[in-house]
């Protein structure tokens, strides 16, 4: 999506409705930096003010989102060019977040490894030690949980047996066995266990 051209769409449309920046985000309940944000390719509508903006604004929200005014002739051309457009953001965006997870993962290892080989190498206090190994045990905990958050909800696992590429629920991802990211789960679809591998994108073959 092309925020700079969106961004300039909102401007052009609210001056020509003659309100100020900070009419506007009164309107909706922000501040008109949200606003100024928005008209300078910075950022964009959050989703639960969308439909009040286009209202306010006497747009659609494909016209939001295309950054111009949409005819009849052109509209399905190019709802489905935002469509691809919002598919591949979003392929983009599982890329970053599942090396974000190694990220976390490596991080929360570390802190774990960490806490206990000081607790076995330093002179220090019983009680001190088995505090030491419990914060690093929480915390390694909690970052390992975070980073399989994001495992479980960035792209699909794909079945084995079907083919079908899906989102299991948490309590899947966690309670099965795995070689990295690929785990043995119960598909959905077909209702087989196989090993199950991630997939960014339902075209992944």
């Amino acid at each position: 999506m092309d925020q700079a051209k969106i961004g300039r769409f909102i401007a052009e449309c609210r001056k020509k409705r003659g309100l100020t920046q900070a009419e506007l985000a009164e309107i909706l309940g922000i501040t008109d930096r949200a606003v100024s944000k928005w008209e300078n390719g910075k950022s964009m509508p959050d989703c639960a003010i969308m439909l009040q903006l286009c209202k306010e604004l006497k747009i659609t929200v494909n016209d939001l989102l295309c950054g111009e005014v949409t005819t009849m002739d052109n509209y399905n051309e190019k709802m489905e060019q935002k469509l691809l457009e919002m598919v591949k953001q979003k392929q983009e965006n599982d890329k970053k977040m599942l090396s974000l997870e190694i990220l976390i993962g490596v991080f929360s290892a570390f802190i774990l490894i960490g806490c206990v080989a000081l607790a076995a190498f330093l002179e220090m206090e019983m009680w001190l030690r088995i505090t030491l190994i419990a914060v690093g045990f929480i915390m390694g905990m909690i970052g390992f949980m975070f980073a399989l958050s994001i495992e479980q909800t960035a792209g699909y696992y794909e079945c084995n047996k079907c083919k079908h590429k899906y989102v299991p629920s948490f309590s899947s991802v966690l309670g099965a066995m795995h070689f990295g990211r690929t785990r043995f789960m119960k598909c959905p679809k077909c209702g087989e266990f196989s090993w199950n591998k991630k997939v960014v994108s339902k075209d992944d073959k």
